[in-house]
């Protein structure tokens, strides 16, 4: 599969061959799904706690005698139904943590860069370098592409960090290591940029020779 090429102004200045493996699948919609769940879940802290009856302040004295005054009985000024009572079934620390084996996140990974290559939202680029801290020149760069806009994530190759500082006042800008590449950071994002140094590793991550690497580890 070849994509377009462009200089780092824009201009079209050859073709670049892609790896089918990666960039040329039928996207796997359900192991996507699944690993945008886990994802989402294994970011939750599990934190979120509410107290029951037994562990909010009060007496545990009976308000008042059971039988005689003519209004319902009540046993504690704790019960859930009383201002400042306790929650019944309230959520309580837990862990969210999901797993996938590791091909099936490749899976969903690859299938997630197919898709964005079949509609046309990455943007292949020789190289991304920037003399100086400037939000105006990583503006210039994406408008260049023709981005306007629309949500980008710029996928790095290497440690920048002059660029990633120059894209952080941009709201709708995320620089990203291209071996933290992920699902929800794909879909979430309109156009995907990649500079060349960040394709050789994903080409290296999630290509032919890293699938027979983990098969010959199972055997």
């Amino acid at each position: 599969m070849q994509a377009t090429l462009y200089s780092q102004a824009g201009a079209q200045i050859g073709t670049l061959e892609l790896d089918d493996y990666i960039f040329g699948i039928e996207p796997n919609v359900p192991v996507m799904h699944q690993m945008m769940v886990l994802q989402q879940a294994n970011a939750r802290q599990g934190t979120h706690s509410t107290r029951t009856r037994g562990e909010v302040k009060g007496s545990t004295r009976k308000l008042y005698r059971q039988k005689g005054t003519g209004r319902a009985r009540q046993g504690s000024i704790r019960a859930p139904h009383h201002s400042g009572g306790g929650v019944v079934f309230g959520p309580k620390p837990r862990d969210y943590t999901k797993r996938m084996p590791r091909k099936m996140r490749r899976l969903a990974v690859r299938s997630a860069l197919s898709a964005k290559q079949a509609a046309g939202e990455i943007r292949f680029v020789d190289n991304l370098v920037l003399d100086t801290i400037r939000t105006k020149a990583v503006v210039e760069l994406l408008r260049g592409f023709n981005i306007g806009k629309q949500k980008t994530l710029i996928v790095l190759g290497d440690k920048n960090e002059t660029l990633a500082r120059s894209a952080n006042n941009l709201p709708n800008v995320k620089t990203l290591n291209a071996m933290y590449l992920n699902i929800r950071d794909l879909l979430s994002y309109d156009v995907v940029v990649f500079p060349q140094t960040a394709l050789d590793k994903v080409n290296v991550w999630l290509g032919n020779g890293a699938a027979a690497q983990e098969e010959e580890e199972a055997e």
